[in-house]
């Protein structure tokens, strides 16, 4: 039975980690605001770890420290949910030094995206239910920036209790930030483009019904081969969602990405796909990416039956969606519906 963490409520206790690389300290601008809007737009009181804000070179030196936040987290009765504050490249070494015991006793609302890849889906394969959605810097520090429905859905999945919860496509998109170095447009975005299309099933013509397990599709390489990847049994009923990061992956290298799924069995096993909102890709990009998906999926490994659906809100570009790893999601491609039918809380 999957563990799930106790439900937040306005005032709950949220820490702030730094698992992967510490941005916090070259632009605290940046992060400060993403610190009061969570306290200012959700309602949660912050505590930060002593990662949070150390320098880059001695977060990189000291990947045990890092996992030490992450113990803390869990083990304290204080704290009642973690974020993280970025992303990165390599929070996979602090793996080795998670205390899994204290976590797996102690489940609690934990989220992030990016290279928190790493360890929700460890987390998620201890059997916590884990959240892949914005960071403080990245998502939620510009939410005064971002469509109304953004707030609202962070209210909605993190503060209500209404399910099943149909995800809606956000109206408008971004695929990054302004200069977070310059003071007069802090938090501010990139162009917006219009969300006409939303998101788009590729195939698939029956519903499915399964947990969600994934993240970014370059982070996941790091696990491959490691004791951190998940058995050939875990996969059974998983709806695998994937994205990709700012380092904008070709198409091409995504096929060879998931090429390596396929040789495990894994489409085989699975309910279906999700893949979000490729960063920085044109349009061009998105048709090859999307066709690559088929290539691999359908024609290579003969998954031709599960749906796959693409475009979707979470990821690199923003407003993000919070995606719960463990979460019971059903896939509708008659209705074009991505719906999560039960509470990620206990």
């Amino acid at each position: 039975m999957m563990k799930k963490p106790t439900r937040l409520r306005v005032g709950s206790k949220i820490a702030i980690i730094s698992p992967s690389s510490g941005v916090p300290y070259v632009f605290p601008g940046i992060y400060e605001l993403g610190l009061q809007n969570l306290q200012d737009m959700l309602g949660f009181e912050i505590i930060e770890m002593p990662t949070a804000r150390m320098s880059p070179d001695e977060l990189y030196r000291n990947p045990k420290q890092r996992a030490e936040d992450i113990n803390e987290c869990f083990k304290n009765d204080q704290i009642d949910g973690i974020i993280t504050s970025i992303g990165g490249y390599e929070s996979v070494r602090i793996l080795p030094y998670l205390d899994t015991e204290i976590i797996k006793n102690n489940p609690k609302f934990i989220m992030g995206f990016s290279d928190a890849t790493t360890f929700l889906t460890y987390f998620n394969v201890l059997g916590m239910v884990t959240f892949y959605g914005p960071s403080v810097m990245a998502g939620l520090a510009q939410l005064q920036h971002l469509p109304d429905a953004t707030t609202q859905h962070l209210k909605s999945i993190l503060l209500e209790d209404h399910y099943p919860y149909t995800y809606r496509p956000f109206e408008r998109w971004t695929n990054g930030y302004q200069d977070w170095g310059n003071s007069d447009t802090l938090g501010q975005c990139r162009e917006f483009h219009h969300n006409e299309a939303g998101w788009t099933f590729i195939q698939g013509d029956t519903i499915e019904v399964g947990y969600a397990w994934g993240g970014c599709i370059e982070v996941l390489e790091f696990m491959k081969s490691t004791v951190y990847w998940p058995s050939e049994s875990f996969w059974n009923d998983k709806i695998l969602f994937f994205e990709t990061s700012e380092e904008k992956p070709t198409p091409g290298q995504v096929g060879y990405m998931l090429r390596n799924y396929g040789m495990q069995g894994i489409f085989q096993q699975i309910k279906g796909v999700m893949f979000g909102r490729a960063q920085d890709y044109s349009n061009e990009e998105k048709q090859e990416l999307n066709q690559m998906l088929l290539s691999v999926i359908r024609d290579e490994f003969g998954a031709s039956k599960i749906p796959i659906v693409i475009g979707v809100d979470f990821g690199h570009t923003d407003p993000k969606l919070i995606i719960p790893l463990g979460g019971l999601v059903q896939l509708n491609p008659v209705t074009g519906e991505i719906v999560l039918l039960e509470s990620p809380f206990a």
